[in-house]
């Protein structure tokens, strides 16, 4: 496996990084200059959702079996920390207007995120999604066995945000 050098190159995001502590270099097929530099990776810590009516959304989430103490319906953000450290994070809408008056919620349709919780078989999914819709939650697709391999169903929580719950499907 022969052939050039690796090399690393700044994109633009990270020119800043690259111009205060890289080392120049000189391509040796382009004759370009370009710096190599070492990045600390950026990693996905948390996932915000935008509440209508805390209290709802946050019993939705319960029902899931998050972690939300009751007393969290009334504060301005709430945050769940989930295995491995990644963070769900609520705020009603009052607390995003606070620092961003010309927020608005998305218009009604299709939501463009989904958070997805796994489940540990087919009869989980199926349990979990009658338990959620007899509590009165929006069941947008029933279960269904989906041709990747793995039961799945969607919810809608309380803002319309999609929630999938799937498990795999025993492989004969």
């Amino acid at each position: 496996m022969g052939g050039a050098p690796a090399r690393t190159t700044a994109f633009p995001s990270r020119a800043l990084v690259a111009s205060v502590g890289g080392v120049s270099e000189t391509d040796t097929t382009l004759g370009q200059e370009f710096r190599t530099v070492a990045v600390m990776p950026i990693v996905p810590s948390a996932i915000g959702l935008v509440a209508s009516d805390l209290p709802r959304t946050l019993s939705f989430y319960r029902l899931l079996g998050l972690n939300i103490p009751l007393d969290a319906d009334t504060e301005p953000h709430v945050e769940v920390t989930l295995n491995g450290g990644f963070r769900i994070m609520f705020d009603p809408e009052s607390t995003v207007r606070s620092f961003d008056p010309g927020w608005a919620p998305a218009p009604p349709g299709s939501p463009r995120t989904a958070i997805a919780f796994e489940c540990a078989d087919s009869a989980e999914v199926d349990a979990t999604y009658r338990a959620m819709t007899a509590a009165g939650f929006d069941g947008h697709l029933e279960p269904w066995d989906a041709f990747w391999g793995q039961r799945y169903a969607s919810l809608r929580d309380p803002d319309g945000n999609g929630v999938d719950l799937f498990a795999a499907l025993p492989t004969s």
